[in-house]
Parts: structure tokens; sequence; C-alpha cells
């Protein structure tokens, strides 16, 4: 057994982290062990407490395990350089205004078990340091509030003492330790990032912070919570719970489900989802004896437009030339960017390599027509032309999307190579 969890444990990625950020982890993970001792024994723990922290844990996990498979794709599309929005504070807000100390630090200590657990069983390994770091950035911003109330509060703990400008009072001292949490929560994780991966500028640490508005609403859901929790059957707290998922399902997974489509430069699929959907027109098409056309573009000379204007003006090119390819193909193409300044087209039903191949040149005769002016260089960017490689299944060797990628862009190669501006078809 023991050597099964030193196993365990050497897989841990931590051990594989520049040293700095490994420092920074462990030296979190301590002052969360040691804040959260010290204020352990603020207030001692009712048989009412315990109840209410039992009501608590089991409406914590039924959210955790009704939104398990949402939130794993909402982590797993998450920007690395973007803290991670927290919904479960819900529960820890609620424990640490309505719970005793422990109780609080127990209630985050479980929640984070429980959602590692469930939501990464085959990556436990390689994730339990990410986790137990970020349960025990919690843990700092949590005994940050505790003392807070404890020092702020008419009665702690509890909810907001009787009358208007007590409650008041009291109401204001909890908004504030909530967000002092948030912000040392944030801070210690965004240390993190910069740490692991150095911004280029002081604003990337930022990119994407609005989503930290979720976060906000989560504390204000906890802090309701709260109240309902000491004020009112416990069983009307199954109504946050049903109000977490919905709002899972009717606005984070819509969210997360469209930025993971959308490539954000150009506007058109991401190369994952570009690739989902060329697999389903291929199984179509292997069922119904149809056909799949697939193109792959690349902007000659790309590189000169970057290193002459800049990447910014790059993106703008990018964006232009993807109108132009949407202006092109029918509704049901789906036109995705591959990388780069190579993009990539699936066609469905395409009668045959010569349809094929006219569509194609078609899109190289409409890229000239492109233009982009740039006001600040009065000039305009123009005579851009692309290079395009086509393959049509069926065919004797291609039975898959990647055979057919790789005749696209083995027809690619021979296009560039015969002079660029061309059209070349995969051979069969």
């Amino acid at each position: 057994m023991r050597g099964r969890f030193a196993g365990w444990l050497a897989g841990w990625r931590l051990w594989r982290l520049p040293s700095p950020v490994r420092t920074y982890v462990l030296l979190v993970n301590v002052l969360a062990v040691g804040a959260s001792v010290s204020t352990a024994w603020l207030v001692p723990v009712s048989r009412t407490d315990l109840l209410r922290f039992g009501v608590l844990a089991v409406c914590a996990a039924a959210a955790i395990e009704a939104t398990r498979h949402i939130e794993r794709q909402r982590e797993y599309n998450r920007a690395p350089a973007v803290a991670y929005v927290d919904t479960k504070a819900v529960w820890s807000i609620a424990a640490v205004v309505a719970l005793p100390a422990v109780l609080a630090t127990a209630m985050v200590v479980f929640t984070y078990a429980v959602a590692w657990w469930r939501i990464w069983p085959r990556e436990r390994p390689v994730l339990a340091h990410r986790w137990i770091f970020s349960a025990a950035s919690v843990l700092c911003g949590t005994q940050a509030a505790v003392a807070v109330l404890a020092l702020g509060m008419h009665q702690y703990p509890g909810i907001l003492a009787p009358g208007f400008l007590p409650g008041l009072s009291d109401l204001a001292v909890i908004v504030f330790a909530a967000g002092l949490r948030w912000a040392i929560n944030t801070a210690l994780v965004m240390a993190a990032i910069a740490l692991s991966n150095p911004p280029q500028s002081f604003s990337d640490l930022f990119s994407g912070f609005g989503d930290q508005l979720l976060e906000a609403g989560a504390i204000g859901l906890g802090m309701v919570t709260a109240a309902l929790l000491v004020l009112a059957n416990p069983l009307v707290l199954a109504g946050v719970v049903i109000a977490l998922v919905a709002l899972h399902r009717g606005l984070l997974l819509s969210q997360f489900q469209r930025d993971a489509r959308t490539d954000v430069t150009t506007g058109l699929a991401t190369k994952r989802w570009w690739r989902t959907v060329a697999e389903q027109y291929l199984e179509r098409a292997r069922a119904g004896q149809g056909t799949v056309g697939v193109l792959l573009l690349d902007l000659d000379h790309f590189k000169t437009i970057n290193d002459t204007y800049g990447h910014p003006t790059g993106d703008l090119v990018l964006r232009e030339i993807a109108i132009a390819l949407r202006g092109q193909v029918r509704d049901e193409d789906v036109c995705g960017r591959w990388g780069g300044e190579e993009f990539a087209i699936v066609l469905p039903n395409v009668p045959s390599e010569e349809h094929l191949g006219q569509l194609a040149d078609r899109i190289r005769c409409r890229v000239p027509e492109v233009t982009v002016s740039l006001p600040d260089r009065d000039s305009v960017i123009s005579d851009l032309t692309v290079s395009i490689g086509c393959a049509l299944y069926p065919a004797d060797h291609l039975s898959s999307v990647d055979e057919l990628l790789v005749a696209s862009d083995s027809a690619l190669y021979r296009a560039k190579q015969a002079g660029r501006n061309r059209v070349e078809v995969a051979t069969r």
C-alpha cells in the first residue's frame, strides 16, 4: 500500500515544474494549512452546525455530480493563462458565513475533493497538485474572510443582525469578506500563472478577466444560501442546486461549446471542431455511399505580411480571407482555421473530383480580390494568393479523415513546389 501511494505521488506533474513554481505552490499549500489550523477552534461546533454542514455537503455533492461533464469541458477549453472560475464558491461562501471556521475549511476541502474525484477520473495523478493548490488558495482567502467576519459581525457565525442599521453593517462586512476571499484566491492563482507562463505584458494576465463575474455571481448565490440555511427549511436548498445546474446547462455549456468551436481570430471553426464535423461527414458518406471533399489552403508568402506590418495586421488579413472563404462555399460546407495561415474546408456530397477542383479554383481566383486597408499607414494590402490541395473520398487509398488530410497536404505541397497560386488534386 505504501509503495503504491509513493508511486502515485511520484507521478505528480508538480515535481517536473520549474523550481520557482514548485516552491511557490508548496509555500501556498503550507500557508493554507497554517492559516486553517490557526482559525480552526475560533468558534465551537454545535450539533446544529454539523447538521447544517451535512445539508450543505449533500447539496454541493449533488450539484458537482450534475454538472461534472460541463465542468470538465469548461476546464479543458480554458486558456492556460486565464484563472479558473470556481462555481463551487456557492457552498464554501455559505459555510464561511453561517458555520464555524473549522467547518468552512472542511467545506472547501470537501468540495474540491469531490470535484477532483468526479470531474477528472483518469487524470487524477497528473492533476492532483493543481487541485490541491487551487483548494489551498481558496483556503487562504477563506481564513482571511473568517477573520473579517469574526471581527466585524455582530454575531459570527450567523446572518444579518436584526434592525436596519445593524443588518446593513453586517451586510457590508459579509460583502467585504467575500470580496477579500475572492481577491486573495485570484491573486495567488494569477501569480502561479505568471510564474508558469510569464506574460508578454502585464495586461495579458487579465485577458478573459470578465469571466470572473461568474464567480461573483456564485459568491452572491452563496450569501443567499447561507441565509436559507439558517432561516429556512434546509430542503429549500434544493432550489439552489437546481439554479446552479440550470446556470451551467443554459449559459456556461452553450458559451464554452461556442468558444471551443470558433477560432477567435477568424471566426471560422477551430481545428478540433472542424475535425469533429469532418468525421461525421465521413461516417455519413460511408453509410450512404456519398462523398466528402477536403481542401487545404495556404496563403502564399504570408510571413512577409507579418514581418512587414506586424501580427495584428496579419490577423486582419486572416479575417478578410475567412470572410471570402465563407462566401464561396455552401451552408453545409465547414471552413476552419488549421493553424497559422492555413485553412481547411470539408465539403459533403461533392459530385466529382472535377467539381472539387473547380470549387478550389474559384476560391483561388477570389483570394486576390481581397484587400485590407491600413489607414494608419495610408496603404492597402492586396494581390494575395493561395495554394490549394484537394482530396475526395471515396478513393482506394483513403478511408479516414487523417488519410484525407495527408492526401490534401501532399497535393498542397505539390502546388507550392510548382510555383504557388495553384490548385492540385490528390492523385489516386
